[in-house]
């Protein structure tokens, strides 16, 4: 009788916890096939968002729809996913043009729309792709020196939230530019600058969590020591929600992008196994975020400052952020499933040779 009545007790509870749509901590963690599943109906909906970008703004990297996709096409790659190769070999040959059609600019330190954010995205998703230095990117890198020499970080030139506003945002993308393309020429005057930034980086305090995300990849990229990590990382970490979710900032409800972006650096820089619960929950969020085409929606704060059109992802004025949001949920849950094919080897070739990259072979 006892057993009958505890037996009760439990689906009373069980079923009290769902209809008032809470959870509780013993929920079981997101499968591999979900996650899986997840992954895969995205997939064809970030390469389609790249793919009308080009098409219809085709003198223009953005990124979002280039430098954030490629960054989630990479990491669903090295993980057996099915990819767009040939769309992604196009994305990396665009980004490539791009550059080198700024490269006289960049060598004399100016650079182009966007200026430091646009280029450092640029660098990172070529990065990831597996792109090797050569001239080009050393003119990107030279930029990157002589860009805002005579602040203590990087700043953008327009606020855009959350993904153009922070200083630590384009301090890193900046930073990590240099990191992997710098020249050998430029080595001294890498290693005086990274100082100098780190500097700012570890007396400058985060506000929320764009520069919570990015002040912790900055420290990684600029060599911090250990312990500044691992206190950066609990400062993000402490910010999520019951829900598994983070927000923007503290008047904000959670969202799919915040989410993404703190669950992905704990991981690559703070230390966090994808195996950890709190990693489960925030994936559980972003599963349950996910709408039926694939696609995730995050409602924009940014005002407009360019004609707006239609790229091919889903959300009308919403898609830019909704599209970002969408390649870091994608990354943050391939990032939780084993990698089955060989990481691409990133080039670290003397500038000048001969530059090929993974996704660009032919």
């Amino acid at each position: 009788m006892m057993k009958r009545i505890l037996l009760a007790a439990l689906t009373f509870f069980a079923l009290l916890t769902v209809a008032r749509g809470g959870k509780t901590d013993q929920v079981a963690a997101p499968t591999d096939a979900s996650l899986r599943a997840a992954v895969e109906k995205s997939l064809p909906l970030l390469a389609a968002g790249a793919r009308g970008s080009v098409e219809k703004r085709a003198q223009c990297f953005t990124c979002h729809s280039q430098g954030l996709t490629i960054l989630a096409l990479s990491a669903a790659k090295v993980r057996g996913f099915k990819i767009d190769e040939e769309e992604l070999r196009r994305q990396v040959k665009f980004t490539v043009d791009f550059l080198e059609t700024n490269r006289k600019q960049y060598l004399v330190g100016k650079g182009q729309g966007g200026q430091i954010d646009t280029a450092g995205y640029a660098l990172w998703a070529l990065d990831a792709a597996g792109w090797k230095p050569d001239a080009t990117t050393g003119a990107v890198a030279e930029y990157l020196l002589r860009w805002q020499s005579e602040l203590d970080y990087w700043r953008p030139t327009s606020r855009r939230p959350p993904t153009q506003q922070s200083l630590f945002t384009s301090t890193h993308v900046a930073l990590y530019g240099l990191k992997v393309f710098g020249t050998p020429e430029q080595k001294e005057r890498q290693a005086l600058r990274f100082a100098q930034v780190r500097t700012w980086l570890l007396k400058t305090p985060a506000v929320d969590t764009e520069d919570r995300v990015f002040r912790l990849r900055a420290l990684q990229t600029a060599d911090a020591p250990e312990a500044e990590l691992r206190k950066a990382a609990q400062e993000l970490a402490q910010q999520q929600k019951p829900d598994g979710g983070w927000a923007q900032n503290n008047t904000m409800d959670t969202d799919v992008y915040a989410t993404a972006t703190a669950l992905v650096v704990l991981n690559e820089a703070g230390g966090l196994a994808t195996t950890d619960a709190s990693y489960r929950k925030g994936l559980r969020y972003l599963l349950e975020k996910q709408l039926p085409d694939g696609s995730w929606h995050v409602v924009t704060r940014s005002v407009p400052i360019q004609t707006y059109f239609e790229s091919g992802y889903p959300h009308g004025k919403d898609q830019f952020i909704s599209v970002s949001a969408a390649a870091w949920a994608t990354t943050a849950l391939a990032r939780a499933l084993p990698t089955t094919n060989r990481p691409q080897e990133r080039g670290r070739n003397p500038v000048g040779s001969e530059s090929r990259c993974a996704a660009c072979t032919r």
